[in-house]
């Protein structure tokens, strides 16, 4: 098994150099908009199945299973901002989700994004825009991606994002019902902060060997927090099985906060 909790897994090529490389902004805002114009338009395919009552299904993003447990109606909500942190498991988790529940995506940023484990996930790369070079505004480019994707994918490279300029795109995500996940930098007023840490692993073999071949499974400690509620932690595994990667949780399926801390 790949190790899904990191980048570096092996995988085919990464993400094609982006074709926005060299261009001016002019340019580039106009390449963004005629590939999200032939992107098809957004159905009510991309729910959280039992997620309850239809209208609040349809303002969810679907999330790996075991993950609906840490949220309070079960997915992302539409129309915010989430701040992604940790393990890559989780990122790659959250792109197969609404992918495969017949959703479209983007990447901005994350030039050594793990594709292959993101597929072993479930993650259907027709419906997957990548962006690994965005150029020098990197939210510039996440704004314009909003108004045609369910998910879109900031990596900020470090860098802090203004309140100001922040409270300018969450309005652009809601009017457009579409989720911004942001990473690798600080975005302040995240409706949803989700963290995930590694706490073990298993491989193959037994005894003293064990973990040293390849892996089957990477343990994780998944925190969420948010502005309407409490923090709180699951334990969860990420698991080869049948040449697919799942979301299994452990037998304690959700632990409070301060224990898990």
């Amino acid at each position: 098994m790949t190790e899904p909790a990191q980048l570096s897994v092996p995988s085919p090529p990464t993400p094609p150099a982006s074709p926005l490389s060299g261009l001016t902004r002019q340019q580039r805002l106009e390449y963004l908009r005629r590939r999200i114009a032939a992107v098809p338009a957004r159905g009510e395919a991309v729910s959280r199945d039992g997620a309850g009552a239809g209208d609040i299904a349809e303002r969810m993003l679907p999330v790996p299973g075991p993950l609906a447990t840490l949220l309070p109606r079960g997915g992302l909500p539409r129309g915010s901002v989430v701040s992604v942190s940790g393990a890559a498991s989780l990122l790659l988790g959250l792109l197969a989700a609404v992918t495969e529940a017949g959703g479209h995506a983007a990447v901005i940023g994350h030039p050594r994004l793990g594709v292959l484990a993101a597929t072993e996930m479930g993650a259907q790369l027709r419906r997957l825009a990548f962006v690994p070079d965005p150029g020098p505004d990197p939210v510039e480019v996440a704004a314009v991606l909003l108004d045609g994707m369910d998910l879109v994918v900031l990596g900020l490279g470090g860098i802090s994002v203004p309140p100001s300029r922040a409270r300018a795109v969450v309005a652009r995500a809601r009017s457009k019902q579409s989720t911004l996940v942001v990473t690798d930098g600080h975005w302040g007023g995240a409706e949803v902060r989700l963290d995930a840490r590694v706490h073990g692993y298993d491989g193959v073999g037994r005894g003293a060997s064990a973990g040293r071949g390849r892996l089957c499974s990477v343990r994780l400690s998944v925190r969420a927090q948010g502005r309407a509620f409490q923090p709180r932690t699951a334990r969860l595994d990420v698991r080869s099985s049948c040449g697919r990667v799942e979301w299994v949780p452990e037998a304690v399926a959700l632990i409070p906060d301060a224990v898990a801390r």
